[in-house]
């Protein structure tokens, strides 16, 4: 996908304003909110990424998902911890498509300005991004329990959606995070830039979103996942490039037997697979996101099949990127350690690669 001048420069300022303020790896188990509170603040005000796929009539840009792309792929490049896959994608998509307009007027804008982290809570201990199964039950007047695990962000969000099943369907309440009832608790995590919770509810009450019967939940959760696994592939295929950049630039100066690694024609050959499998991934991750602009009818299945390829390409190149960087890859003062785990995290964030490509083949055989 050929990116206009816009985007060229929506993802120049990001990279720049990345690479100027970015500060140091988050440690396991650290204090704070995980990410740069001043870095984020700075990337939604002046260059407004949470807004880019929000409206203007809810304070966003009311551009779309390419533009989104843009940002999440140089996020994933540095692998910037912020809130954006989480509460500017999963959750302010998942508000949007369940039609509560004004729901949208009241939580929106502050999503868009940055101002306020929303997260959604829905999926069980299994991790299933199914909308057919979620952690929640609630009650014909709206009474929520359950827990949900693997919620981003959701032990520092400001605002709460929870997706539950009741009598009508799966529905999507807005939940006050002051009730008694809440509970919040941060997960360890392999990938230390991935901020993930559990999060349960005791007989706490939900304001309904969308259809009054109950029934608008299932395909707004559906949606939102979708959107989220295409900006998701993004963020991969920013990381896949950044690892191949940083293993091919270590081979030409490692020498081994009197001479760079890199001159090895072995090596040469691998760079060259991995270039070819990261520029096929940012093929399908675009593809998918002119899909999602352009309002496809098959987008699940386009958003599926690029998160099955993207993780697994990921997968490799981090994978590859250890092997050719030998013992320094595996020590914490290296970055190669932290994009590994990013590939393996990433890889389970919205559903395994086995099972978006169960979702593909099932869509093929039924024809």
């Amino acid at each position: 996908m050929e990116l206009t001048g816009e985007q060229r420069d929506l993802r120049d300022a990001v990279r720049g304003l990345l690479a100027r303020q970015q500060g140091p790896a988050p440690q396991p188990g650290g204090p704070g909110p995980g990410y740069d509170q001043a870095l984020w603040r700075r990337l939604c005000g002046e260059i407004g990424v949470a807004g880019l796929a929000i409206p203007a009539c809810y304070g966003g840009a009311g551009a779309g998902p390419a533009e989104t792309h843009v940002v999440m792929e140089e996020l994933g490049r540095a692998l910037t911890p912020s809130p954006m896959l989480g509460s500017a994608v999963l959750a302010a998509q998942a508000l949007l498509a369940s039609g509560d307009a004004a729901a949208c007027q009241r939580l929106l804008p502050a999503l868009a300005g940055g101002t306020a982290i929303a997260a959604l809570a829905w999926t069980d201990e299994a991790g299933h991004w199914d909308p057919r199964t979620v952690a929640f039950s609630a009650t014909s007047d709206h009474v929520l329990t359950g827990e949900a695990h693997y919620v981003l962000d959701g032990d520092i969000a400001d605002m709460l959606l929870a997706a539950a099943h009741m009598p009508g369907g799966v529905a999507l309440f807005e939940v006050d995070l002051q009730h008694s009832g809440v509970t919040r608790r941060a997960a360890t995590t392999m990938d230390t830039a991935r901020r993930l919770a559990s999060v349960r509810l005791d007989g706490v009450p939900g304001l309904l979103l969308g259809d009054h019967a109950g029934a608008a939940g299932g395909p707004a959760l559906a949606r939102a996942r979708d959107l989220a696994c295409i900006a998701l592939t993004a963020e991969q295929v920013g990381a896949a490039q950044r690892a191949l950049d940083l293993t091919v630039a270590y081979t030409k100066v490692r020498v081994q037997f009197g001479r760079a690694i890199g001159s090895f024609q072995a090596l040469q050959h691998r760079m060259a697979d991995l270039y070819v499998l990261v520029e096929s991934a940012r093929s399908l991750s675009y593809a998918a996101a002119s899909a999602a602009a352009g309002g496809a009818p098959d987008l699940g299945l386009r958003a599926a099949a690029a998160k099955a390829y993207c993780s697994e390409a990921l997968a490799r190149v981090a994978g590859q990127m250890i092997q050719l960087h030998g013992a320094v890859g595996i020590t914490w003062e290296h970055d190669a350690h932290r994009y590994f785990k990013r590939a393996h995290g990433s890889g389970q964030l919205f559903g395994r690669p086995a099972e978006h490509i169960a979702r593909v083949a099932a869509a093929v055989i039924n024809g």
